[in-house]
């Protein structure tokens, strides 16, 4: 009966050491849920919309004789790097110390002035131009990763770093503009002129690229299977463009009284459907040269190309989606 009691209390002993070491083990497996916001560390120039640069200018215009007269000028800068971010990552635990991540994330940019150009009468405050355009990027990306930890329980600090792999993005476009001018050979009552408005959207779709992200923070245990976690991120991942569509087209042409404002009657417009295939679709190019498809004029609101049939062709624009930022969120272990 003694060796049967003694054999009891070593299993049980045997079973209570163990379950202390498997306490000690991190479980393998487990899964993070973030959301962040970053901010822009390395604003550059904006990408030219079109024949507009990126500025934000302001003219005079004599409507007696048409002079122009510049009175300020600005050059555009910021990142598309500045904006909210979600992810959810699976995690692997090799030991205590090291494990990997792969993440998955979703961004959205903050929204950018990309140019603005306004032009008033002089005497009349009337705009006699203005065009304005918007840009932001919607991206997702993979994100594996290799992450180092000393391996404390309850407070756990750690570092992280890897590549940053974009699988969808895109960078949208939206322009309001406004001109008044007079058609030649267009007969006009005294004083009218004709207003054309557009409104435009369009879709730049970027090159296969990689960037690399790198983060410090820590995990905080709530429980057996919870953390929560912060930590600061850095992320350098460089986009260039690839394509353009324009996917909204919308003109409309009024004859105005040029005083009043007041609206005499309406021209026909242009939908997406008028646009050529050379105004709605641009391939980007690292370099233009005579066999390239470059305008060759412009009529009203029109562009011509040398073909209009195929799709235009402009130089490659270069931007940031990356930034330094801090996300927070929870780790649920298997």
């Amino acid at each position: 009966m003694n060796r049967i009691n003694h054999a009891i209390l070593g299993l049980t002993a045997l079973l209570l050491a163990q379950g202390a070491q498997a306490q000690n083990i991190p479980q393998k497996m487990y899964l993070k849920v973030a959301g962040g916001y970053f901010f822009s560390v390395s604003p550059g120039q904006f990408p030219d919309v079109g024949p507009y640069p990126p500025r934000d200018i302001r003219n005079n215009v004599n409507p007696a004789t048409g002079a122009v007269t510049e009175v300020f000028e600005k050059v555009l800068t910021g990142s598309y790097g500045e904006g909210v971010r979600g992810g959810i990552s699976i995690g692997y635990n090799f030991n205590k110390n090291v494990a990997i991540e792969g993440t998955f994330n979703y961004y959205h940019s903050k929204n950018n002035l990309m140019t603005r150009n306004v032009s008033v009468f002089e005497g009349l405050n009337n705009d006699a131009a203005r065009i304005e355009s918007d840009g932001h990027v919607n991206a997702v990306d993979f994100a594996p990763s290799l992450v180092l930890s000393p391996g404390y329980e309850k407070f756990n600090p750690y570092v992280r770093f890897g590549f940053v792999v974009p699988l969808w993005g895109r960078l949208f476009i939206e322009t309001e503009a406004m001109r008044i001018s007079r058609p030649a050979g267009l007969p006009l009552p005294a004083g009218a002129m004709v207003r054309t408005d557009i409104s435009r959207k369009e879709e730049i779709k970027p090159n296969p690229t990689i960037g690399f992200q790198g983060a410090m923070g820590f995990n905080y245990n709530v429980s057996r299977r919870i953390d929560v976690f912060a930590e600061a991120e850095y992320r350098n991942v460089p986009v260039r463009s690839k394509s353009k569509e324009v996917t909204e087209y919308n003109e409309t042409n009024k004859v105005v009284n040029l005083q009043s404002g007041q609206e005499l009657s309406q021209l026909p417009g242009r939908s997406i459907s008028d646009l050529s295939t050379a105004e709605r679709e641009t391939k980007y190019v690292t370099v233009l040269d005579e066999g390239s498809n470059t305008p060759t004029g412009t009529s009203g609101s029109k562009t011509t190309y040398k073909n209009d049939n195929a799709p235009a062709n402009d130089l490659k624009s270069y931007i940031n989606i990356g930034g330094l930022g801090l996300n927070a969120g929870v780790r649920i272990k298997f």
